[in-house]
């Protein structure tokens, strides 16, 4: 093969390296002055004079400064890609660990989900979540339509970090707004009716998760009380498990899933092989999940946040597989698979505030709790076919509490975070109870019985996901 030397490419990637090597800006974020919009890629030289802070600004590209904006908004946007990547994992996660007659309608809910949530997001939630101005202070903000122009040089998000676009922000915040109703979509799995959940889950990520995340990360009246939510284990991950339990408590059990005498009918997964894939892109995903959450490309940031992030879920994964093997007299699977997600939600709000050896601590105690959780919920007839509530739910509160014991910075309290935690969990459920109660009065929100015997892919969509037998 041919080589050809390429200088033009050499120096530009040696002038980046230059730039990231000669400067503190990395580690700097908050002292960092706002840098004008960068141009798009493509953008064609013009001989007429542009507004100032045009996204064209041929000046701009070559200031100081601009390589390390333009890695520091191209890591955003790479997280985005891998937080997306999670609802694949969602998908698989929910097709593995339900019947395969449901196989076809667990994919729809969650294609629906990604696809309705980011127009939510873009067409309202993310200037209620971000306000500009409050309608009632500190607790709700109206929102509104997220675009705006290239041109106009306001549109960096430079009123809490200078470090990436007005978009790349948008893009990746939308992708947690969904993860809100993927995690209710797997606790009422093989027994919901699609209309009633496809309008709850467009009403859960549009309207419900905007309100709680601006009382922390929109600078609201949690994030004034100095309450610490890294990257969502209450926003986010308990949002979604008591959104899940409000709903599951109004839909009921599956059938024949608790006996007349008291008894649980294990009703198994089609196929652990589709659920262990969908955890370990779950857990590829979470590096996007709290590695984005630094909000720049800091290397010692992002760095510390993966290492984090993944001595908490092997800690959960060893967590949950020791009980539940003492318990269950069984290496259980699913179990494992859960403690993974469990360690990854129990560390997600302090990943960056929080010691390598604390985090195997919040990892494990997280891996122990799912497994009690799951069993405890059986026991009062709570039928979650994931065991969502738990993962997300239970171990979200636990994540966020645990910022205030074992956090470096001791404005973290114990007392905060747990009003915090509660405070969210408790609109989610309240949320969600009145949404859904008012969807059974008007439509329904469960199948028939026939319909679930048959399976909701026949059912509701006529189509088997594994063809004819």
């Amino acid at each position: 093969m041919k080589y050809t030397f390429n200088l033009r490419k050499w120096l530009l990637l040696g002038t980046l390296v230059a730039s990231l090597l000669s400067g503190d800006a990395l580690f700097a974020q908050d002292d960092a002055a706002a840098p004008a919009d960068p141009a798009p890629a493509g953008a064609e030289a013009s001989d007429e004079p542009e507004p100032e802070g045009a996204y064209s600004s041929d000046e701009y590209i070559a200031s100081e400064g601009y390589a390390t904006f333009a890695v520091n908004n191209l890591w955003i946007c790479i997280a985005a890609a891998l937080v997306f990547l999670m609802h694949l994992g969602f998908a698989s996660l929910e097709s593995g660990l339900t019947q395969k007659k449901n196989c076809v309608n667990i994919l729809f809910k969650n294609v629906w989900i990604i696809s309705a949530g980011i127009l939510m997001y873009a067409y309202w939630g993310f200037n209620a979540m971000y306000p500009g101005e409050w309608a009632i202070e500190g607790v709700f903000a109206p929102g509104s339509w997220f675009g705006e122009s290239l041109n106009d040089a306001s549109k960096t998000t430079a009123d809490y970090n200078a470090g990436y676009t007005w978009w790349g922000d948008f893009i990746f915040q939308a992708m947690f707004a969904a993860t809100g109703a993927t995690i209710v979509s797997g606790a009422v799995a093989e027994r919901v009716k699609l209309p009633a959940f496809m309008l709850f889950a467009v009403l859960l990520v549009g309207f419900a998760y905007p309100v709680t995340g601006s009382w922390k990360w929109g600078g609201g009246w949690l994030d004034g009380m100095g309450f610490y939510d890294f990257a969502g284990s209450s926003i986010v991950h308990a949002f979604g498990g008591f959104a899940a339990l409000a709903c599951v408590i109004v839909l009921g059990p599956r059938k024949g899933k608790y006996q007349a005498g008291g008894g649980i009918k294990p009703i198994l997964g089609h196929s652990m092989p589709l659920a262990a894939i969908g955890v370990f892109l779950l857990w590829l995903g979470w590096f996007g999940f709290n590695g984005g959450s630094a909000l720049a490309a800091d290397p010692k940031a992002v760095s510390y946040v993966f290492a984090t992030t993944a001595l908490a879920a092997c800690a959960g994964a060893v967590g949950a597989i020791a009980v539940s093997w003492i318990v269950l007299r069984k290496p259980d699977i699913s179990m494992a698979l859960n403690g993974i997600l469990a360690g990854l939600v129990g560390i997600t709000a302090g990943a960056d505030t929080v010691g390598e050896g604390s985090a195997v601590t919040i990892g494990l105690i997280a891996g122990v709790i799912v497994v009690f959780s799951i069993l405890f919920f059986d026991k009062i007839k709570i039928d979650d076919p994931v065991g969502a509530i738990s993962v997300h739910g239970v171990c979200g509160i636990w994540g966020t509490v645990a910022v205030g014991i074992f956090s470096f910075d001791p404005s973290h309290s114990f007392g905060t975070q747990l009003i915090g935690t509660l405070s969210m969990s408790a609109f989610a459920f309240v949320f969600a109870f009145a949404v859904f109660f008012v969807l059974k009065l008007i439509m329904g929100v469960r199948v028939s019985e026939e319909e679930e015997h048959e399976g909701l892919d026949v059912a509701e969509h006529g189509s088997p996901a594994y063809g004819i037998e």
